[in-house]
């Protein structure tokens, strides 16, 4: 019998009303990946770059800043700040996420974990109201929810 996985979201961005621009499940926390998530991110807000980044102090993200800076895809006076108590807001939201997700526990394969954690990420997202809805109440959720998994009803 395989063993479940314990998977978290290592990379999540929001801005700072604590709305959700984009995460990435990712089975390790290394330059590599913490690369591809900002650069997925930064992607996303394409249209309203960000002036500044706060982080934890994984050592990962000076070298993908870096990086992304050469590459053209951060402006280069890009103000990165590290520190535990400045990345509350996201933190406070991780948490929340760690409560829904710890009845699973834990999944089988990354597939079922990113399919579950999107589903939950979209539900918290209607919730708090960051989606604009074309139709109100339930009926303008479910189409939602069918335009963003592509569901058939």
């Amino acid at each position: 019998m395989q063993k479940p996985i314990h998977a978290t979201i290592p990379f999540r961005a929001v801005d700072r009303h604590g709305q959700l621009i984009d995460f990435m499940l990712s089975d390790r926390r290394n330059t590599r990946a913490a690369y591809w998530f900002l650069r997925k991110a930064v992607k996303t807000m394409s249209d309203c770059p960000p002036s500044s980044i706060t982080t934890d102090k994984l050592a990962s993200y000076p070298k993908a800043i870096r990086r992304l800076q050469n590459e053209g895809l951060m402006p280069k006076d890009l103000e990165h700040r590290r520190s535990k108590y400045l990345n509350n807001i996201i933190e406070a939201d991780h948490g929340a996420l760690k409560r829904v997700i710890r009845p699973t526990r834990g999944f089988q394969t990354m597939k079922s974990a990113a399919a579950t954690l999107k589903g939950f990420e979209v539900m918290r997202m209607i919730r708090r109201g960051h989606c604009i809805l074309r139709q109100a109440g339930p009926t303008g959720e479910i189409r939602l929810v069918d335009q963003l998994f592509g569901l058939v009803a």
